[in-house]
């Protein structure tokens, strides 16, 4: 771990840089003069996010932007399936399946910066003390600090790991996402500080003078009705009870399959076809609002039917008294979405954004919706002139509601401003 706190009286300035250059060498002077070029002054923090293009030589990176940064800001960063930055074009472009570099450097005055890796095979006991989540980061919640988390998509006690970080730190912003995998080596690359690393999570915390905001589109809307969870064992829904207005409402209950067939009889010709390809459930995430809407839930995959009991195996445990929704996707309801989330944060931000971080699912992109710079398009025409870099992940993390999870087909956001007299 290292601990690099920033003290500067200058305000805040936030650059990206992408170069598309085949040569790591020439890819890396390239985003290198960019970033510093529009900087203009001295960095404390980069992120670096790297094509698996380029995996072979993942080992030559940090070495070769030390060699190239004429200051040495702290730098973590991880290998993509695609990769996210502002080209010299001065456009923000998502460069998918192709070589390229994405450089993020940021002057980030009064503001204590720590680095750190984490092994999820050796975590603190979920039912210990907060305290020792504290010392693994080297951060004391007091502080008040956001992360950044980068992780490996083998790194077995993540969800572990966001549990824990939401225990001890339940204000702080968790944003980041799962590293792509190589087919050239099988693993993954994860950088922080000066050093390669092929497994756990890489993250750093920002606190003092900081502020992150999240945007979290799942890209889903709910359909049919919601049903309230009467039986369920670990991942399988096995009963279901319709779910009125009322609280004390008893509906007739069901089996998950029945309900299915239910509600595909009454849905439309074109959401029916969607349905056979892109149907989810959605788990409510309050206990206690009635009227749930768009953006209420934790959309998981639906894994699989057993016509003989009626049951639905999804994609994360489920308990009784749980509330569920069925969800279609589409690249019309992920642009939507989006766009929803940007408009609502644009009026609700007083403060401008200074820099922000994008973390889009590899389902997303190009092969959704048929035209390249969809979702980075859409945040700079409600955010223009914020940087923008990140890169397509194999899992995404940021919240729904107070709580941490790892998300799949989604796109999160990190937005990093200074803080003004509404945080206070």
């Amino acid at each position: 771990m290292m601990e690099d706190p920033m003290m500067h009286s200058s305000a805040m300035k936030w650059v990206s840089a992408l170069s598309t250059r085949p040569s790591l060498e020439a890819a890396v002077k390239d985003v290198v003069n960019q970033a510093q070029l529009s900087l203009q002054d001295t960095a404390d923090l980069g992120f670096v996010f790297i094509s698996s293009a380029f995996a072979s030589e993942y080992s030559r990176l940090m070495p070769l932007l030390k060699e190239h940064l004429s200051s040495t800001p702290v730098l973590i960063g991880c290998g993509g399936g695609g990769v996210i930055g502002v080209a010299d074009t001065q456009e923000v472009q998502e460069i998918e399946g192709e070589a390229a570099i994405s450089l993020t450097l940021a002057r980030l005055p009064e503001v204590n910066i720590q680095t750190f890796h984490i092994d999820t095979e050796n975590l603190p006991d979920l039912d210990g003390p907060p305290d020792a989540w504290a010392d693994l980061i080297g951060v004391a919640p007091h502080d008040r600090p956001h992360f950044v988390l980068l992780a490996a998509p083998g790194s077995s006690g993540l969800n572990e790991l966001l549990q824990g970080l939401d225990f001890a730190y339940p204000e702080a912003a968790k944003v980041g996402g799962l590293a792509d995998v190589s087919s050239f080596s099988g693993s993954s690359g994860l950088f922080g500080g000066d050093r390669y690393y092929r497994d756990g999570v890489v993250g750093v915390a920002l606190s003092g003078n900081v502020v992150l905001e999240t945007i979290v589109a799942q890209g889903c809307r709910p359909i049919g009705q919601a049903y309230r969870v009467v039986e369920g064992e670990r991942n399988v829904l096995l009963k279901l009870e319709e779910q009125g207005e009322d609280p004390s409402f008893c509906g007739l209950t069901r089996t998950p399959l029945e309900v299915l067939q239910g509600m595909f009889q009454d849905l439309s010709e074109e959401d029916r076809t969607t349905a056979q390809r892109s149907l989810f459930v959605g788990i409510a995430q309050s206990g206690f609002k009635q009227q749930l809407e768009q953006g209420d839930f934790l959309i998981r995959n639906l894994l699989g039917v057993d016509p003989r009991t009626g049951a639905i195996a999804i994609g994360d445990r489920v308990r009784p008294g749980q509330r569920i929704q069925f969800h279609l996707r589409d690249a019309e309801t992920s642009a939507t979405d989006l766009e929803l989330l940007l408009k609502r944060h644009q009026q609700q931000t007083h403060a401008s954004p200074v820099g922000a971080l994008m973390f889009a699912c590899l389902g997303r992109g190009e092969g959704l919706y048929d035209q390249p710079n969809f979702d980075s398009g859409l945040f700079n025409l409600y955010f223009p002139h914020v940087p923008l870099s990140g890169f397509f992940c194999n899992g995404e993390i940021g919240p729904v509601g107070n709580t941490t999870f790892l998300h799949g087909y989604t796109s999160v956001f990190g937005i990093c401003r200074q803080p003004d007299s509404s945080d206070l």
